[in-house]
């Protein structure tokens, strides 16, 4: 049974680091961001085109700079909920997906984990679609279908309002349980107006960066692509193959110690779903005090995930545990999600 208790001391402990850290990370993404979009093809490249090796190593820290996201997304960027809200919506922007729809459906995440309605990406039913159909929809999501679908998603937000209003009545209706939470959350008009007006300057910043570009537009079209994938990629092999019906499972991956900080510890990924009020800079010492082990090293996870979809029957489900009373910072925390 996890220490829960120390787990939520561990985040108390260092939660004024973090958020100093984390405005540190933040100013360092956000010039990153400016330099690559704009800076770069307004400034430099017309003297000389290798400047767009310039754009590699920034798209290396596309992970780092989710990982960020991440934090804000649980309200462990900063103390104040206002900060919070605020940082994560001026990230998400350049990130290329409106910070509301990031948090929801995140959180709709850790709620659902390898429940029967979420299962996972590789999970299929061998009764109702081909391996080779299923083969399809997972490599293609894989590869660049989640980033794409995330971006996209503004999309369906700046549609005619009557026409939004229709689509989510139909959902919130008629989906099933994980599409009705969501649709629910997106009842709220005034959370609404904020992902519109997230919408309208991503798609802004997007096309004034592309004429900053113009005749060298291929460097832009390989900033995005690298996104697309390593978003895509990287946020699968974290649950690849874990077993069904366990909301709190994930893998730790291992990681040497400075590319672990690098990624804020996102590799630790089961001590993350098992205790999500703990900000990234708690969660090795959580690790430690629970005794947890690596289940593989990073890159074999990343490997493994290209066997491609698995059966259902595949994947064994999670075995039966017996329900023990929740100290008082782990109920409050629960309800908190449960409520999110």
């Amino acid at each position: 049974m996890p220490n829960c208790g120390n787990a939520s001391i561990a985040s108390a402990a260092t939660k004024s680091t973090a958020s100093h850290v984390n405005f540190g990370l933040a100013a360092m993404h956000v010039s990153l961001n400016i330099f690559q979009f704009f800076v770069l093809p307004m400034f430099l490249l017309p003297q000389n085109a290798w400047w767009a090796a310039a754009a590699v190593p920034i798209a290396l820290l596309n992970n780092p700079f989710w990982a960020l996201i991440h934090e804000t997304i649980h309200d462990l960027f900063h103390p104040s909920l206002v900060v919070n809200s605020a940082a994560g919506r001026l990230l998400a922007i350049f990130f290329g997906a409106p910070f509301h729809v990031l948090r929801l459906t995140h959180l709709s995440h850790h709620k659902f984990n390898r429940s029967p309605l979420e299962k996972g990406t590789e999970i299929y039913d061998p009764a109702k679609v081909s391996r080779l159909h299923a083969g399809i929809g997972y490599f293609c999501y894989i590869f660049c279908g989640l980033y794409l679908l995330e971006i996209f998603s503004t999309v369906l937000f700046l549609l005619p309002g009557r026409l939004f209003r229709k689509l989510r009545r139909r959902v919130a209706d008629g989906g099933n349980l994980q599409q009705r939470w969501l649709a629910r959350k997106f009842m709220d008009d005034n959370l609404v107006e904020e992902v519109r007006v997230d919408s309208v300057l991503i798609w802004l910043l997007l096309a004034v960066s592309a004429f900053c570009y113009r005749r060298h537009w291929p460097v832009l079209a390989g900033i995005l692509t690298a996104r697309i994938f390593l978003i895509s990629f990287m946020d699968n092999i974290y649950h690849y193959r874990t077993p069904l019906h366990a909301t709190v499972s994930g893998h730790n991956l291992r990681l040497p110690p400075s590319v672990s900080t690098l990624l804020l510890h996102f590799n630790l990924h089961r001590v993350h779903h098992r205790h999500p009020n703990v900000p990234w800079l708690g969660l090795p010492e959580v690790f430690a005090e629970e005794a947890e082990k690596f289940d593989r090293p990073f890159l074999c996870a990343a490997v493994d995930q290209l066997r491609g979809p698995l059966p259902m029957t595949a994947v064994a489900p999670a075995p039966p545990v017996i329900a023990r009373p929740k100290s008082p910072q782990t109920f409050a925390a629960s309800e908190d999600m449960a409520h999110s």
